[in-house]
């Protein structure tokens, strides 16, 4: 596998960064990840905006004009040649001293992986996920927003070991009012009656590109989505629910903490969103050759 390294493709294992590296050291840096389908990187262009958007949150210069990253991008996905896979973009804050001071660090460093994944087996879209909620708390955003995906997902990862420790696979997470945020690497959905509703980014979820473009779909397909604050009771008692995310797509939940979800198999609804979503994602993107 071919590594784009800072203007350079190396093989795999010449991708290397110094350990004085602050992204190492402090985990200082952003990152995206972006899906490729049939050629296509999917929603490039949302994916590079909130990349700079995320830069200049946290005072980071990205060496890399967003034309410039996204011919990086396309050329690393053709050297490795993909046709469907995903996409890994990180950019760190570069070697520095000791400490916290990012002045020390003179130059970020730019990676980008491109390679297969899996994240669910396909079982889970036809069958449902059963997931947990787990104690630890996302960080508040007035702390860190969640807008900034940074390199530093230490809270997510402690959620994703109490999922496992459970035997699930994926958990929710509460602010610290004990509203929904989000789940460890995905965006929430319910269905309670007739209405559709999602957590705002205000309450600590990401706003997904993959869940920007499932809300454009729900609007197309008559299923209209409101972000409202969501309590561990509301999905509890929820009609349907899913998930979304760059790796997941859109995958059903059946059972929360033991609760189950509707009738316990996933929704039509849901299943016609993801259908949908495929479709869109195979249609909507920049074409590699």
């Amino acid at each position: 596998m071919k590594v784009y390294l800072n203007g350079s493709l190396v093989e795999e294992s010449d991708a290397k960064i110094s350990v004085f590296d602050h992204g190492l050291l402090y985990g200082d840096g952003i990152f995206e990840g972006i899906r490729l389908y049939q050629n296509c990187i999917f929603k490039l262009e949302e994916h590079l905006i909130r990349l700079e958007k995320s830069a200049k949150a946290i005072l980071l210069a990205i060496p890399l004009s967003r034309a410039e990253m996204a011919e990086a991008i396309s050329e690393t996905c053709r050297a490795n040649d993909l046709v469907d896979g995903y996409i890994r973009v990180l950019v760190t804050r570069g070697v520095g001293s000791l400490g916290l001071s990012h002045t020390s660090c003179k130059q970020p460093q730019v990676v980008i992986i491109a390679d297969t994944i899996t994240l669910y087996p396909e079982e889970f879209y036809t069958e449902g996920l059963r997931i947990i909620t787990s104690p630890t708390r996302r960080i508040n955003p007035a702390a860190l927003p969640p807008m900034v995906k940074s390199l530093n997902y230490l809270n997510n990862i402690l959620a994703k070991a109490d999922a496992q420790r459970s035997g699930c696979l994926e958990a929710l997470m509460l602010n610290d009012q004990g509203y929904v945020a989000e789940c460890t690497g995905d965006n929430v959905f319910i269905r309670a009656g007739d209405g559709w509703f999602t957590p705002p980014t205000e309450a600590g979820a990401l706003k997904g590109i993959t869940r920007g473009a499932v809300l454009e779909l729900m609007e197309e397909l008559g299923m209209p989505c409101q972000e409202r604050n969501l309590t561990r009771y509301d999905i509890w008692t929820a009609d349907e629910m899913f998930l979304t995310g760059t790796a997941a797509e859109v995958i059903p939940v059946v059972e929360v903490d033991e609760r189950t979800i509707g009738e316990g198999v996933p929704g039509s609804r849901t299943h016609r969103l993801l259908e949908a979503f495929q479709k869109k994602a195979r249609q909507d993107g920049r074409f590699l050759r």
